[in-house]
């Protein structure tokens, strides 16, 4: 018998599109699975209503979804035993309430990995040769005359470096892979323990975090934003890091306190930040980080690639499937 999933988020030609892809999908798998689209604009009674009897929701634009519709919904419909999300984070999602109704919630397995690393690695680049400064140079019409004027030792290639990153899961491993390739010298810290092929896959070694900061060349912050992980990055730790060092944050804003690292960058406590996220999204045109041009910001986008979509669309729709046929899932990320 075919099991009903939601697909909740506002009707838009996006929404019914994506819809259709997650359908056609749910078809090769064996149409185990029928995805609905349900109008997220809909008062939660409508919703409920047409959720009846659903098994599982996902919401590929889950900024939309406005706070605790989803408790409020598994609360009004039982048979819904699954929250999938289309992303790796899940920190707007209330898994401790959510699994006392009997519903998990599942992030997207990795499958931006590959595109959020190369964009870390991108960032790494970019600060240490001031990349961004050059390409502003030269559409300001400055040419090279800026560049030349700033001292050597501000630019540096990344042989040789130490990486430090914090959290060697999907995206953290594999940017430890590609600076292989870099000729870096790459460690990491998880609170997690990991099986050693899947630490010699990576090639990174273990290391105390304080130990990992204090030695660093570059830091790179790859952690899911949990209570736990909340301010991971403030005032001592950014003390600990060398004045050459730079700072990496593709994971989510308030894992760097940022008013600490405005305050590191103004004392020169480090070189630089690349930061795809903050703490405000979208970010306030007066926010004091547009002051530092040792500072890249863009604009929480290094998931965006045709692969990273594609690679969500299939766990998706093939995580929901093993709900319907009362398989494990995948991905489940437990309330901490």
């Amino acid at each position: 018998m075919t099991k009903i999933a939601i697909v909740l988020a506002p009707v838009t030609d996006a929404t019914r599109k994506r819809t259709d892809e997650f359908n056609t999908i749910a078809a090769e798998l064996g149409g185990n699975v029928k995805f609905v689209l349900v109008d997220s604009d809909l008062s939660l009674e409508k919703i409920a209503q047409q959720s009846e009897g659903s098994i599982a929701i996902t919401t590929p634009v889950y900024r939309a979804i406005r706070q605790g519709l989803i408790n409020d919904l598994v609360q009004k419909v039982p048979t819904i035993k699954l929250m999938q999300a289309a992303s790796a984070g899940t920190d707007r999602f209330d898994k401790v309430r959510l699994a006392e109704f009997g519903c998990a919630v599942a992030n997207h397995g990795g499958a931006n990995a590959v595109a959020v690393a190369e964009h870390a690695i991108a960032l790494m680049f970019g600060i240490s040769r001031k990349f961004h400064k050059q390409m502003a140079d030269v559409r300001a019409g400055l040419w090279s005359s800026e560049i030349t004027a700033l001292p050597i030792p501000e630019f540096r290639t990344l042989v040789g470096k130490q990486v430090g990153i914090i959290g060697l899961g999907n995206v953290g491993s594999r940017i430890a892979k590609r600076l292989q390739g870099w000729e870096c010298n790459v460690v990491f810290h998880d609170v997690r323990t990991f099986d050693d092929v899947y630490v010699a896959a990576a090639g990174a070694k273990p290391m105390a975090l304080d130990a990992l900061l204090s030695t660093s060349d570059i830091v790179s912050v790859n952690v899911p934003l949990e209570r736990t992980t909340r301010y991971l990055i403030s005032d001592r730790e950014l003390a600990l890091m060398k004045p050459t060092a730079i700072l990496i944050n593709t994971a989510r804003g308030p894992v760097v306190e940022e008013a600490a690292l405005v305050r590191a960058l103004r004392n020169r406590q480090i070189l630089g930040a690349g930061l795809d996220v903050t703490e405000k999204e979208p970010i306030d045109l007066e926010n004091p980080l547009f002051g530092f041009d040792n500072v890249i910001l863009t604009p929480h986008m290094a998931t965006r690639a045709l692969e990273s979509d594609l690679n969500t669309l299939r766990f998706v729709v093939a995580n929901i499937d093993r709900l319907a046929r009362g398989e494990a899932l995948q991905s489940v990320v437990l309330p901490v």
